[in-house]
Formats: structure tokens, C-alpha cells, sequence
């Protein structure tokens, strides 16, 4: 007998909370557990009131990166200069250059995508291109996109637009040759003309293989934003990180990993839940 999905769902979230618990004790452990003395890092000495050289080990504990976590909570947007503004900034330059890019790709990608589905011909004659350029890491544009747009930012969001092309565009070319043709024989049948097919017949099949060539880019987008942002510097995400790590700030580069991840698991839920909103039993 299957169980309730409601029981399974339980179930997982008792044994999730138990692997972070676990998880959490064996990092305490490990990070408090030796004898050596190091450095505290200043952050959270300055936090807890105490002098940067009673710390037990180089590395926070769950403690010290908690409390990190909380300073950040409590000032997420303020700004004291160009290397010092809260992870609030950083994240919401890092969402901006990920929401152009990404926008613009879609905008590019599932036109195109979709006359390489419907059209055999115009897939063959663009096929060595794709698997060109595909293969290509985004980051060997950044020195090119440097050079010619001679603007950091922009090369960013470029460099975004690339990465988040060839999984939309592959997949919905996939997902728009893959329709079907029972239902597109009913749309001739019917002298249903090519936008509307394409349009009412097309594009709701396609809708979930689609969605899941988004939920591929986005979160190769996220990845890439933060080594670009390394690269070029400036603000973002990306750039925090490189900066607390020459701070020497081993709990802010630990917090922003995880801002990271959390920030990575909000996008592509978002574009899950959409995928499964467009995903019909036939």
C-alpha cells in the first residue's frame, strides 16, 4: 500500500532537519574541537565583545556564522563606500544583471527556438553554429565583452545572455519538434493558420520542456554571475565574496555561500512551480 504523500512529506522533513542537525553538530565539533589557538574572525569578535585572538580554531563555527547572519539581517542596505555595502546591495546588483541577461536570452532563445522546431530546414543550417558556440564557457567572453563594451556591468549581463541561450533554445527546439502530430494534423484539418498553430497547439505542448530549458538557465545564470563578478569586481554578490575573503572574513564569505544557495533555490522553485502549472496528464 502507497503511503499518503502527506506522511511522506513529513517523514522527509523529519529526516531533513535531522541531516542539518547532524550536520551542524560534526561542524561544531570539528571547528571547537581542536587544541590549536587562531584567530577569531574580527566580525563576530567585534559582535560578541571579545579580542580577535580567543578564538579556538581559523575556522567560525555555527555560532560565529550565525551571529554573521544576524549583523547582516538587522542592516542588509547600507553603504559606507565603494567596498563597504551590505549584502542587500550586493544581492540585489547581482539579481538585476541576472534578470536583464536572462531576459533578454528568453526573448532570443524561444523565438528561435521555435523556428528551429518548426522548421527542419532552418535546425540544419543552424545546427554547426549551436554546437560551436555551446560548448564555449561563458567566461572566455568576458575578455571580448570587456573589450568591446568597455563597461563591467554591461559585460556581466552579457555574459549572462550567453549562458542562458542554449539550454531555452535547445529545449524548446526539442520541445516544439517533439509536438505531436496527431494534434497538428487536427489544426490542418481544421485550416488552423501557422501563428495560431503555432500559438494554440504549439506552445502548449512545448510549455513544459520549455520551462525546464529556463530552470536549466537560471540556474546556470546564478552560477556564472558570481565568477563574473569576482572577475570584474565593482559590486554584486560576486564581488563581496572576493572582497571579505582579502578581508580575511572567512563568516561573511561562509554567509554569502549561503545567501547564494538560498538565492539559487528561490529561482529555480519559482520556475518549477511555473513548469508544473503548464504540465497537463494526457
Amino acid at each position: 500500500m502507497r503511503r499518503p504523500a502527506s506522511s511522506l512529506a513529513l517523514r522527509a522533513a523529519i529526516l531533513s532537519v535531522g541531516f542539518l542537525a547532524a550536520f551542524l553538530l560534526v561542524w561544531q565539533v570539528a571547528t571547537h574541537g581542536v587544541g590549536r589557538t587562531e584567530a577569531m574572525d574580527p566580525d563576530y569578535a567585534a559582535l560578541m565583545g571579545q579580542t580577535a585572538t580567543t578564538g579556538k580554531s581559523a575556522m567560525p563555527g555555527p555560532a560565529e556564522v550565525g551571529a554573521t547572519i544576524w549583523r547582516h539581517l538587522k542592516d542588509p542596505f547600507y553603504d559606507r563606500g565603494p567596498n563597504d555595502k551590505g549584502i542587500g546591495i550586493q544581492l540585489a546588483y547581482s539579481i538585476g544583471r541576472v534578470a536583464l541577461g536572462y531576459g533578454l536570452a528568453v526573448l532570443v532563445a524561444i523565438p528561435i527556438g521555435f523556428l528551429i522546431g518548426m522548421s527542419p530546414l532552418i535546425g540544419r543550417a543552424l545546427d554547426p553554429y549551436i554546437q560551436l558556440l555551446k560548448p564555449v564557457s561563458p567566461l572566455a567572453w568576458m575578455p571580448l565583452a570587456l573589450y568591446t563594451i568597455k563597461d563591467s556591468g554591461l559585460s556581466a549581463i552579457f555574459v549572462i545572455f550567453i549562458c542562458s541561450l542554449w539550454p531555452m533554445l535547445i529545449n524548446t527546439a526539442f520541445g516544439v519538434a517533439s509536438t505531436r502530430k496527431e494534434w497538428l494534423n487536427v489544426a490542418r484539418t481544421l485550416e488552423v493558420g501557422p501563428f495560431r498553430r503555432a500559438v494554440t497547439v504549439v506552445l502548449p505542448a512545448a510549455a513544459p520542456t520549455i520551462l525546464t530549458g529556463m530552470r536549466i538557465s537560471i540556474g546556470i545564470a546564478w552560477l556564472v554571475i558570481v565568477a563574473a563578478e569576482m572577475l570584474v569586481g565593482g559590486t554584486g554578490i560576486g564581488y563581496f565574496v572576493w572582497n571579505e575573503w582579502n578581508n580575511l572574513s572567512i563568516t561573511n564569505v561562509i554567509t554569502s555561500i549561503l545567501v547564494i544557495g538560498l538565492v539559487g533555490m528561490l529561482l529555480d522553485q519559482g520556475l518549477a512551480r511555473a513548469q508544473r502549472l503548464v504540465t497537463f496528464p494526457e
